[in-house]
């Protein structure tokens, strides 16, 4: 039996960073078995005591994460662990970095948004929340992180709107740190990585724990709403809407996913 292909490349060779690849073609769907490295990877996170930032960038120039995907393999928890996840990476003494280009939607947001620090591609990086257009709910912490992030009003405008946002709206917004220029993306990253990995690793952490103490959603919060959003995909709205986006071409290269903002209201 050969070895499944891993979705996450982590990269080891700097002392005190790792670089993460997220790599699961053809779009970088998030799926579940995604989810279970991850949370393998947290755990090796928690454990290196040496380590002070770790990054995410995509294989993909058009897809940082697509968005989520519930075709096979299943997580070997059943459901997959992703709140509990990003409850941890927060809670980390590491520093978790989104360096973003092309297309982050749904699940993929949600993603980011667990991260501590989101940087984006000013011209590549386009940003959405299309569950609803899609008949379902956010439910991997979009509805409890986006209010902390860009306020009560924009989080409706995002959520129920259902479109894509490009990066210099997201910055404005809140949703993210900082648009930057495609060309100065890699050596900002690089050079805050440098600084911080610079700082002595006790520092860090405290500030970091600090800080948790504020701005963060809670668990029971996180978690009532992703066990809701798997009761969503019985409901009447996503069962009507399913069949047209599979004809459309939701979850694979093509026209669709690239423009998913303006094609979730034309179903």
């Amino acid at each position: 039996m050969t070895e499944e292909k891993k979705k996450l490349l982590v990269d080891k060779t700097v002392k005190g960073h790792w670089k993460v690849i997220l790599d699961n073609p053809p779009i970088n769907l998030i799926d579940d078995s995604m989810y279970d490295e991850l949370y393998d990877l947290v755990t090796e996170i928690e454990a290196d005591e040496a380590l002070k930032v770790v990054t995410f960038e995509s294989a993909n120039p058009d897809f940082f994460i697509a968005h989520y995907s519930s075709a096979e393999p299943r997580s070997r928890f059943g459901v997959p662990p992703w709140i509990e996840t990003a409850q941890r990476l927060a809670a980390s003494s590491v520093l978790s970095i989104a360096v973003i280009r092309g297309r982050v939607r749904g699940g993929g947001s949600e993603f980011a948004m667990g991260c501590d620090i989101r940087f984006a591609s000013r011209e590549k990086a386009i940003f959405g929340q299309p569950e609803v257009g899609t008949g379902l709910i956010p439910g991997g912490g979009a509805l409890e992180r986006l209010p902390l992030l860009v306020g009560r009003a924009r989080s409706l405008e995002i959520v129920l709107g259902a479109d894509d946002f490009d990066a210099d709206t997201a910055e404005r917004y809140g949703w993210i740190n900082r648009a930057i220029p495609e060309e100065e993306l890699d050596a900002h990253v690089a050079g805050f990585v440098a600084r911080v990995l610079s700082f002595d690793k006790r520092v860090l952490a405290v500030s970091k724990a600090t800080i948790n103490k504020t701005g963060l959603p809670s668990g029971a919060d996180l978690q009532e709403t992703q066990d809701t959003f798997f009761k969503t995909f019985a409901w009447e709205g996503f069962q009507q809407r399913i069949p047209k986006l599979m004809k459309r071409g939701i979850g694979k290269p093509g026209e669709f996913e690239l423009n998913l903002g303006k094609n979730i209201a034309d179903l």
